[in-house]
């Protein structure tokens, strides 16, 4: 497929642009009908709900409101009704407002604090808050507005005014690619192959949102959906772009053609990237275990993002590289392989010395980097899940304004009023009941409708404020059993709280079986039991230290004035199982790609020592460069103007950085030194009944290790005997023809993995094994020469090759 895909490169293109085109068109067309449907089956709020909606169904609109205060006098002055009255009138004959409730009507005394200073009015548009016309709203709050003068103030608040808060469109986003843009262009030093993983992402993020719109008219997708499905699919679909990009570079620059560089990439990266795109999907679908059908508009949502990135990365990607040839490399890269041939690419540089530095002392660097995390996530202990409004937006806003005037002029509960709903019978009782009980500041019947009646309990303590909860309770377990009233107690408050509840008591089901499933694919994957465990152990400690981090900021309130993100108050009840889902399919990614490399060398060579090592050492950088480009994109989304995608993308974004530069930089490695050869056991009837699953194909075609030749003619070295097997021999020389010994001939696979090692004896001469025909790198290292290599094509008979050294190259003389 990557060769068709790279051979009709135009094809590819039109059939992506037309995709994006036309789900673009029918996107625009259709619009979306997003539902944040939060009620969950069997629970009290959700009774409550329904008898409500049975009772009063043309209560459909939103209800927002506007709220004034005056500095001196009362509301019910002359001076402050002549201008709030007038606007209100106005507001009343907007197109698309169904009633206006003013203070200042016969039944609208409640409307006015016990001190006459704060009042408020209920505007009920026809539609609810996400099918309210932009403009609309922003005329409702500039009339408003527009009558305030000194000493009277006027705010709004409600979930259609919020609209007017949000910033525009996309700007988090934006801001995520730029970000991403640099870290690649640094990486790369290339603007085109800078601009492939952004191409590509961008492409499926906008077939991913346009198809999650129109799938909303079908299904009921939160409005939240969308913009986890951003902030997942940007993430992935940059990385995933990132990986099979870095090795088709690396291709070309062994000496490869640019079409069989990308396909070598594709049937290479390409297969790690749908390994690690699936455990992704089969994580989020793990959400599915909690039964809530909030969330599955969100699995929804983000796994189609994760596929189209997926499948972006395997088709589209590689018709671009088609379009690009060699430009994937820069300037000058493409200027020193034509001047110096194919590289080496041994690993070297920071990443090489960290990884010895690791294999020198495992023990420490083990037990800082767990210390670290364990501090990181003793926050969690105190995690309280829960609902956030606009009491928690930022004190600029007026819907934060209008949310502090109602507390204050009619107590901190009127912003979560609770709904007892009655069914049948006389609420009396019930009523008088619950005015008398604790924690209640005011009650009111509505007059009764098919038999149903709803009794709106004002709390005297906030709505996020474990008295509320405590309160709830009370009311059901003690005050309405007493009364013998049949009546449930709902409101979003008690919606919240039960939500909260219900991911409390299925929550361990749910990490339970993404962690059974993931701990299943790796053992599959990697032959092991300790590889997968290690893997599961290091998943948890990463969550609990990234939702330390989340309760840090957004519960306790560190830094939130520093990031700009509004109040503290507690976490979003739902947001702990869609950050484990993506967190888990994320940290598998990392983990494929760490530990896919140590389980090649591992099979190679049967040295943990150095399959670790290796594997840290040539996977590390592209890791940290990847996880360096989630953190951007997903802090990015702290603009986003919306709460819960401030959360998501704070803890995900501090969930990579401990994961890519803790865990799988330190400590995961660290942890298999300490663990041998261990790390590699699979009792051995287990072996035989599990399939297997490659995640990337081996680059030589060569399968078993080959015997060693040694002799006292050859030196030391490995080599392979029969199945194909051949040699290279010849002598090594300076240009004056003198013999050197002792060079060092080192036998290199196209992947870079080392098949061989000699050295050179007294008259020059070596012998260096090769596993099968085929092209193989060179590279000679001696003492007072510099270090050279050239490519070599070895065929069915053993290939004569004399190396001479001089001062500036390695050349064949044959």
């Amino acid at each position: 497929m990557a060769r068709w895909c790279y051979r009709h490169r135009l094809v590819v293109l039109i059939l992506w642009v037309g995709a994006l085109l036309g789900l673009g068109f029918a996107g625009s067309a259709a619009g979306t009908n997003y539902a944040d449907t939060f009620t969950l089956p069997n629970t009290d709020s959700t009774r409550a709900y329904d008898l409500m909606e049975k009772a009063f169904p043309e209560r459909s609109g939103d209800t927002d409101t506007v709220v004034w205060k005056v500095d001196d006098g009362t509301v019910r002055d002359a001076s402050v009704r002549s201008r709030i009255e007038p606007a209100l009138e106005e507001i009343g004959r907007m197109k698309g407002v169904g009633e206006v409730s003013s203070p200042y009507a016969a039944q609208g005394a409640t409307q006015i604090s016990g001190n006459g200073r704060i009042a408020y009015a209920q505007i009920t548009f026809t539609e609810q808050a996400n099918g309210v016309p932009k403009a609309l709203v922003e005329d409702v709050v500039d009339t408003a507005q527009d009558a305030e003068r000194a000493g009277l103030r006027v705010e709004l608040g409600g979930q259609a005014i919020t609209r007017t808060q949000e910033p525009p469109t996309g700007i988090a986003e934006m801001v995520g690619i730029l970000a991403a843009a640099v870290v690649l262009f640094l990486a790369f030093g290339s603007l085109f192959a800078m601009l492939l993983p952004l191409v590509v992402a961008i492409a499926a993020l906008g077939t991913g949102l346009m198809a999650t719109s129109l799938l909303s008219h079908v299904t009921d997708v939160p409005e939240v959906a969308p913009l986890l499905g951003s902030l997942i699919g940007l993430g992935v679909g940059i990385d995933y772009a990132l990986f099979i990009v870095t090795r088709h570079r690396r291709g070309i620059l062994r000496g490869m053609k640019p079409e069989e560089s990308a396909v070598t990439a594709l049937n290479t990266s390409g297969r790690a990237v749908l390994f690690a795109g699936g455990t992704v999907c089969i994580a989020l679908a793990g959400m599915l275990v909690m039964n809530m059908r909030f969330l599955d508009g969100v699995v929804v949502a983000t796994s189609l993002t994760v596929v189209l990135s997926v499948l972006a990365a395997t088709t589209l990607l590689p018709a671009l590289l088609g379009l690009l040839g060699m430009r994937v490399l820069s300037r000058k890269q493409r200027r020193r392989l034509a001047a110096e041939g194919p590289e080496s690419e041994e690993a070297s540089g920071l990443a090489a010395r960290w990884s010895a530095f690791v294999q020198k002392r495992p023990r420490s660097i083990a037990a800082g980097a767990f210390l670290v995390m364990m501090v990181l996530a003793l926050p969690v202990l105190s995690i309280r899940l829960g609902a956030t409004d606009q009491g928690n937006h930022q004190d600029s806003t007026t819907t934060r304004q209008a949310y502090d005037l109602l507390a204050e002029g009619f107590g901190p509960g009127f912003n979560g009023p609770l709904q007892v709903v009655v069914d049948g019978g006389d609420a009396d009782v019930l009523v008088s009941t619950i005015r008398s009980t604790d924690g209640v500041a005011q009650v009111a019947a509505a007059p009764p409708a098919q038999g149903i009646t709803v009794i709106q309990v004002v709390p005297t303590t906030s709505p996020q404020s474990e008295k509320t909860d405590q309160l709830i309770d009370r009311l059901r377990d003690d005050v309405i059993p007493e009364s013998g009233a049949q009546a449930h107690v709902g409101g979003v408050t008690a919606v919240f709280k039960d939500f909260a509840a219900v991911t409390g008591e299925r929550l361990p089901y749910f990490v339970a079986a993404i962690i059974s499933l993931g701990f299943l694919l790796l053992m599959v994957a990697f032959r092991s039991l300790v590889v997968p465990l290690t893997a599961a152990l290091m998943n948890l400690i990463a969550a609990a230290a990234s939702f330390g981090v989340l309760v840090a900021i957004f519960q306790w309130g560190w830094g939130t004035e520093l990031l700009g993100i509004g109040k503290e108050g507690p976490i979003t009840a739902f947001l702990p199982v869609i950050m484990l889902s993506l967190l888990f399919g994320l940290s598998m990614d990392y983990q494929v790609f760490l530990v896919s490399r140590m389980h090649e060398e591992w099979v190679h060579t049967k040295d943990n020592a150095r399959a670790v090592r290796v594997g840290l050492a040539e996977t590390s950088r592209v890791i940290n460069c990847a996880a360096l480009i989630m953190i951007c994109v997903f802090s990015a989304f702290v603009l986003s103007g919306d709460m819960e995608g401030a959360m998501a993308g704070i803890g995900l974004a501090a969930a990579v950085a401990l994961d890519a530069f803790i865990l799988r930089t330190a400590l995961v490695p660290a942890a298999m030194h300490l663990l041998g050869n261990s790390n590699w056991w699979l009792p051995a009837g287990l072996e035989k009944r599990l399939p297997h699953l490659a995640v990337e194909p081996r680059e030589e075609t060569a399968a078993e290790p080959h015997a060693r030749v040694a002799d006292a003619e050859t030196g030391t070295g490995t080599g392979t005997g029969g199945g194909g097997s051949t040699v290279i021999h010849g002598f090594v020389r300076t240009p004056d023809g003198a013999p050197v010994e002792g060079a060092a001939l080192t036998l290199l696979s196209k992947g870079g993995r080392q098949l061989d090692r000699v050295t050179s004896l007294a008259d020059g001469s070596y012998i260096v094994s090769v596993p099968s025909a085929g092209a193989y790198l060179l590279a000679v290292t001696a003492r007072e020469h510099p270090s050279r290599a050239r490519h070599v094509t070895v065929g069915a008979e053993p290939l004569v090759y004399d190396v001479e050294l001089a001062e500036d190259e390695v050349d064949a003389v044959n």
